[in-house]
This record gives C-alpha cells, structure tokens and sequence, in this order.
C-alpha cells in the first residue's frame, strides 16, 4: 500500500477534474465537437463516457489515504498510453481531423502525459517515505 501524500492526492483530483470535464464535454457536444474538428462523432462520444467513468474511479482514489502501489501504475500507464494512443492517431492515419482537431489531439495528449508524469513523480516520492 502507498499512502498518498497531499502532492499525489490533488493530481489525482486533479486527473479526475479533468477527465470529468473532458467526459462531459465530448459527451454531450460530440456531435458539435466532430464537426468542427473533424474528429469521428464515435470516437469522441465514447471517448468522453469512458472519461467519465474513469473521472469517477480517479474521484474515489483520491478521496482514500492509502492505495495499492498497482492501482497507482494502472492509472500511470494508463494515462501514457491514452497519450500515445492519441497522438498515434495521426500519423497512422486513423483519424483526418482539421487543424483545430490536430491541435485538441496534441494538447489533450500532453496534457494526459503530463498528469502521468506529476502521478508518477508523486509515486516515487511517496514510495521514498519511511514507512
């Protein structure tokens, strides 16, 4: 178990802010959201039910004061790879989205990848602290 500093704590609340509003967002204006950046309605209407739920998961951890180290790595690599995955998309061809849907592409991965990087810090510092 880790138990979670103030540090780790509020980027987990700040992780689940985030994926709530993110979840909200592509959610309910997916459709609005596809056509102005050419982004497939699909993708951005599941993409923001699953941050939902995710934002909530990330709610309860933050609200504990002691997680398992795994549940932590899960959510880290989790993060890195919804970042990869993101800016995968475009070279791969998968999605053709305008300038505009580029750049929420690439600011919402490095925003992601920055989250996994503070979780990340925050893990290793709280794994540094005598027990």
């Amino acid at each position: 178990m880790v138990i979670l500093s103030s540090f780790l704590r509020r980027v987990l609340w700040l992780d689940a802010a985030s994926c709530l509003g993110m979840g909200v967002l592509l959610a309910a204006l997916a459709g609005t959201l596809g056509g102005a950046l050419h982004l497939p309605v699909t993708l951005l209407r599941e993409s923001g039910l699953f941050l939902l739920l995710f934002g909530f998961v990330l709610a309860w951890m933050a609200s504990r004061a002691a997680l398992p180290r795994w549940l932590l790595w899960l959510v880290i690599l989790g993060n890195a790879l919804w970042a990869l995955d993101s800016l995968l998309l475009l070279p791969l061809g998968l999605v053709v989205p305008n300038l505009p849907g580029e750049v929420f592409l690439v600011a919402q991965a490095l925003f992601v990848a920055l989250l996994a990087m503070l979780e990340y810090r925050g893990l290793q510092a709280a794994a540094a602290q005598p027990a």
